[in-house]
């Protein structure tokens, strides 16, 4: 039985090998062991970068936009416009990252070896992205129009469930009961803000009707973003292949470019243009706080989509959405401060089912990073004895 049991290991420590070599396009296996710990340190502090990015940008973001509709602003295509052109800003990254780390990316053969999309099929996927970008950006301006910022935050946090929705379909995402209890608080938390309109809006400024609108196109711009994350998963695995962080920012670059375009013609085809300039001149704080506060919320914007592909490549669409959530929370405690938003029993209700619903996937999360390392230990040993 010894000898038997023997051959066997011998057997997968063979399979072993010739898995690795496939993988690195070399006939040895490489040593795993003095690189793992550094490449867990360097994918936890991408991680960490791209969560700060997104978390502020959106957070900063949002502030804004509501500080451009509370002074006077009024344009859905311009608060639309501005969420994708700030995209020049990104070329500046762009260029270091091709100038200082494109070598070093390039001279491993898992990348030099994966073919590359043709430019066609790279073209449409930017176009389809793009112009979805656009008409969610659009559904996202009319929420934030229509409802307190408060209220629209809280209301955006259903971005998860259907974002785990959207991932189990198209990203084969596995559902466990903390990821299905996590859904339930966040779907319970909109409940409650859908059935009690008035202790969540201001009605001496919004009414019902408008509040409604706001309601459902906040939920549908959700559900938009979730659609929007998994196909951009899904391109990173099926169509770019590529594992660089210049192909996060030119996915970012490249769609921005297309939203913009369609938000400039949407401007001028419904003639939404003309009315810009009255609104420059009667914008509350005077038309050079209003010409910064669209640039910022163009720049902030753009920091929190490049948050939002790294969470993407590095981890998963619902990874992204979860920490895009957790920023969500932010957002009402600074607008009672700033736009003394009312913060009732019902938004702190909703508020804390959210925060429970965050934590409890993010324990889902740990429960699997733990499963990974025992399974990595469990094959570092079976090397070991190879």
């Amino acid at each position: 039985m010894g000898e038997i049991q023997e051959v066997q290991l011998q057997i997968k420590c063979q399979e072993s090998k010739e898995v690795t070599a496939a993988k690195t396009g070399s006939e040895e296996p490489t040593s795993k062991s003095t690189t793992k710990g550094s490449k867990d340190y360097n994918w936890w502090f991408r991680v960490t970068v791209y969560a700060f990015l997104l978390i502020s940008g959106q957070s900063v973001a949002t502030l804004l936009g509501e500080l451009y509709y509370d002074k006077g602003g009024n344009s859905k295509w311009m608060a639309t416009f501005v969420q994708s052109s700030g995209f020049p800003v990104l070329f500046i990254p762009l260029i270091v990252v091709k100038i200082y780390l494109t070598p070093q990316t390039s001279s491993t053969t898992t990348i030099t070896t994966i073919p590359s999309a043709s430019a066609w099929t790279l073209a449409l996927l930017y176009i389809s992205l793009g112009v979805l970008i656009a008409g969610n950006g659009m559904l996202y301006s009319y929420g934030l129009l229509y409802l307190p910022v408060s209220t629209y935050s809280l209301l955006c946090a259903t971005q998860l469930v259907f974002n785990a929705i959207f991932s189990f379909f198209i990203n084969s995402q596995k559902f466990t009961a903390f990821i299905f209890n996590s859904l339930i608080l966040l779907t319970i938390s909109v409940v409650l803000l859908a059935i009690d309109p008035e202790g969540s809006s201001n009605s001496t400024t919004i009414s019902e009707g408008k509040y409604v609108i706001g309601f459902i196109c906040t939920l549908s711009a959700s559900a938009g973003y979730s659609l929007l994350l998994s196909l951009t998963q899904l391109s990173f695995e099926k169509v770019i292949k590529k594992e660089t962080i210049s192909t996060v920012l030119e996915m970012s670059i490249s769609t921005s470019v297309v939203s913009t375009c369609t938000c400039l013609v949407g401007l001028f085809a419904t003639g939404d243009w003309r009315r810009l300039k009255n609104e420059l001149s009667e914008y509350g704080e005077g038309s050079v706080s209003y010409v910064m506060t669209l640039v910022w919320i163009a720049v902030t914007w753009q920091v929190s989509s490049v948050g939002i592909l790294g969470l993407v490549f590095e981890a998963s669409s619902l990874f992204s959405n979860v920490i895009s959530t957790l920023g969500l929370p932010i957002v009402p405690i600074f607008s009672v401060i700033f736009f003394h938003d009312k913060l009732d029993g019902v938004k702190i209700v909703a508020m804390l089912l959210s925060l429970s619903g965050f934590v409890s996937y993010i324990y889902q999360h740990y429960l699997d990073d733990c499963k990974a390392k025992e399974t990595r230990a469990v094959d570092d040993k079976n090397e070991e004895k190879c």
